[in-house]
Parts: structure tokens; sequence; C-alpha cells
């Protein structure tokens, strides 16, 4: 479709920080059913907390790059991937691939099976994995403002789920084992530094860049700022459900405003009220949770002779939970996990689904318009979910190798569009509205790092 030019329109004033909730918990919702449930604890029990630096750097890297999206989304009013087309018309198909291809393994969901499965004594959980899809399908359906659902949902979880995870690891971790998270911020391992030997670097560089959301996920930070209201996003309208939803005009094409002192000035207040509650929900929180759950791990698993070759290694803690603690303990701790991880699925579903009806709408050549992207969003979402009950049906079932699979191509996938993100807001803004030069430096070393370890790890899977 022909991208209508930025309107010129008045710069709203600054919300205050209580006001701004919300947009980070659906982001840290993304990160909490990979990266910290499975990806690091999974290290953690095999290896240690010695390596437990990489999620601190990948946490940080993603919280610097998704606050350039959201300077994007604040001073345009549109989504960064209206941007990435306004530069070159054929990034939409870029991001319709890379979105969907790391997308369809439903590793997360399988995971999230597998444990409800360990509470109810089934084995073989693909059936349940299919109903755990079809039911995140409906849910996304049917809830009135598609925002709302999804906010609202990762408000509850996280409320739920961090104190409980934190008081279990203050109950059952040592001393020694607080010792040695301390030693693993800073990269001493037990007997290495940084990596040890043995470690599969494709599951590390999946950790790595499941420290937060992963992939083009980050990407989908500008939707969820703009249907908040933050700066010029107050003019966009919202994606609603096609059966409950009362239908609102959706943009594409956003609006900005006069680079003039005043709205400079409006500008930093906002910018600085976005980064703290950034920093707070999705730093802050995310890092907390991701050491938290490792030293669970570490504390129930690591050099015990249980299971940790798999997912079955969440199950193991809840083994060592329910012995140390009580019985109903480890059921409570495969349930909160459980359900973490089927809310990150449903976020999973959602962004990825925004992300495709919004690009295959900037691709299509004006055959599809604004008009036509809740239909749009809605055949994608069930398109997703039929292709990953396809790939269960496939064979593809251990949930450990398809969230490793999936992170891998994503990591990729972020190495592409931290540089797309840099470009585009460097040559893109006004001049008192670009990055600093040391949030540029920050971008170009993410840049320089998912590249290096992607490129690596898919050269060594090759050849």
């Amino acid at each position: 479709m022909n991208l209508k030019p930025l309107n010129i329109k008045e710069f709203p004033k600054a919300l205050p920080l209580k006001k701004l909730l919300g947009p980070s918990f659906i982001l840290l919702g993304l990160g909490l059913g990979s990266g910290e449930v499975i990806l690091w604890p999974f290290l953690a029990s095999n290896f240690g907390l010695g390596i437990i630096w990489g999620a601190i750097v990948g946490i940080t890297f993603q919280f610097f790059m998704n606050m350039e999206i959201e300077r994007y989304a604040l001073i345009n009013g549109e989504s960064i991937f209206v941007g990435f087309a306004r530069k070159l018309k054929w990034l939409p198909f870029w991001f319709i691939l890379s979105s969907f291809v790391p997308w369809i393994w439903p590793g997360i969901a399988a995971s999230s099976a597998k444990l409800f499965g360990a509470i109810i004594g089934i084995e073989n959980t693909s059936g349940l994995t299919i109903i755990l899809l079809v039911l995140i399908g409906l849910i996304l359906s049917l809830g009135p403002i598609l925002y709302k659902t999804v906010e609202s949902l990762q408000k509850i979880l996280i409320a739920v789920g961090v104190p409980s995870i934190f008081i279990l690891a203050i109950i059952l971790a040592n001393e020694s084992a607080w010792g040695n998270l301390a030693k693993g911020v800073v990269g001493i391992g037990e007997n290495y530094l940084f990596l040890p030997l043995g470690i599969p670097l494709a599951t590390f560089l999946a950790a790595f860049a499941y420290s937060g959301a992963g992939g083009n996920l980050n990407l989908a930070q500008s939707y969820y700022i703009k249907e908040k209201g933050y700066g010029m996003g107050k003019y966009s309208g919202k994606i609603t459900s096609l059966l409950t939803g009362k239908k609102e005009e959706v943009s594409l094409s956003g609006s900005t405003f006069e680079a003039n002192p005043e709205n400079v000035t409006e500008f930093k207040r906002w910018w600085k009220n976005i980064n703290i509650e950034h920093f707070l929900v999705f730093w802050l929180t995310g890092t907390a949770t991701i050491l938290l759950l490792a030293l669970l791990s570490y504390s129930t698993t690591y050099n015990t002779g249980q299971s940790v070759s798999n997912i079955n290694f969440v199950i193991s803690e809840a083994n060592v939970i329910a012995e140390k603690l009580a019985p109903f303990m480890g059921t409570f701790f495969l349930l909160i996990t459980g359900l973490t991880l089927f809310g990150t699925q449903l976020t999973v579903f959602d962004a990825t689904s925004r992300i495709l009806s919004e690009n295959i709408i900037l691709a299509s050549g004006g055959r599809l318009w604004e008009k036509h992207i809740r239909m749009t969003y809605y055949t994608v979402l069930w398109l997703q979910i039929i292709a990953g009950i396809f790939v269960l049906l496939l064979g593809f079932t251990e949930p450990l190798q398809l969230v490793v699979t999936a992170a891998v191509l994503n990591a990729f996938a972020m190495f592409v569009h931290v540089g797309l993100t840099l470009w585009l807001n460097k040559t893109s803004l006004a001049p008192q509205l670009k990055p600093s030069a040391w949030r540029v430096a920050i971008m170009t070393a993410a840049f320089l790092i998912y590249g290096g370890f992607s490129i690596y790890t898919i050269a060594d899977k090759l050849f």
C-alpha cells in the first residue's frame, strides 16, 4: 500500500509514570516463558551459575533495543514496521518470513503442556499442546480489546508468579548457592570463566537471545506503546475482537510533531518517564526473575542426579520442592510455571499476528488497506495455530528442541532488526530527537554480538 506522509499534530503532554505502566509487562511476559523459565534454568541445571552473566548482558541489550523501538513510535505514532517500509518497500517481505518461520515451532506451548501433564499424570502431551493452542486462539479472538486482554493476563501472571519464585528461592537456596550466583554475574563459574567446556553454543545463543522477548517480538513493543497512547500514539486506533469488540478506525500511517523547543522539552519528559517504566518493569523485574529461576534450578537439580537433559528438569525441580517443603508446593510450582509458559505463548501469537498482518498489508501493493487489518490479524493468528499443530503432528514434540530451534532463528532476526532500527532512528528523526552517542554505541555492540553469535552458530550447525 502507498503510505501517507506523516501529519503534523499537537504533541500530547507527558503522562505520569503510573499511567504508563502496561506495555513493558507484555514484553516481560514474552520473555518469561522462554529464556527465564526454560533456557537459563536449564543451563544452570547442567553447567552451574557461572553462565548467568550472559542473561544480564542479554536483557541489558534488549532494554536499549526496546527503547529505540519506543522512541520511533513515541515520535511518529506508527509502528516501526511502517517506518521501515517508508525506507525500503521490500522490507515487509523480510519481516513476514522472519516472523513466521521461527515462531511456527510451538515449543513454549509444548513445554506448558508437559508441565500440566506432569500435574495430571499424562506422559504423551501432544494432544494437550493442541488443546492449549486452540484455547489461545479462542482467548485472543473473544477479548473485546486485544491490547487490554493481553496486558491484563500478563499483569496477573507476573503479579502471582514472580513473588512465588522469589519466596521459593529464598527458602531453598543456601548461602553457597547465593555466593555462586554472585560470582556468576561476573562470569566466575565452578572451574571455568564465562563459558564451560562442552556447553552447546546453540543453547547458549538461544538463552542469550531470549533474555527478554527475542526475535522480531521486540519490535512489537511499538504496537503496545501506540495502543497504550504513548506520545503520538494517542491518535492511532486499536485492534478489537471480530466477535465481541466495537470496530475502531485503525491507521497505519502515523502523525508527528514540530521539533520546536516546547515540544522537545515535552519529548524529554516522555522519554524520561518511559525509560523509568521500562527499566523497572522490563529490566529490573526481568533480571530478578532470571536470576531467581536460575538459582532455584541450580539449588534443586545441579549435581543431584536428577533428569536435566530436557524440559524434565522443571519437573525435577518440582519434585525436590515437594520433598523439601510439601507435596502441594511442587504441584503449585508446576502450575505457576505452566501458566507462565501458556501466557507467553498467547502473547507470542498476539505479537506475531500483529507483525504479520501489518506487514502483509504493507507488502500487498495496495490490494489491502487499514480497514482489512482486523480480519488479516485473525486470519494469520489461526494460520499460525494450524501450522503449530501441523509441526506437532509431524513428530516435532520435544519442547526444548523446539525452543532452541526457534531461538537460534530469532537471534539472527534480532541481528537484522537492531541494525535497521538504529539506521531508521539516525536517518529519519529530527536532530534533537535522535539517539545519543552512547546509546548508538550500545546498539552497535548488540548488532555485532548478535551477528557474530548467529553466524557462528548457524555455520557450526551447517558445516
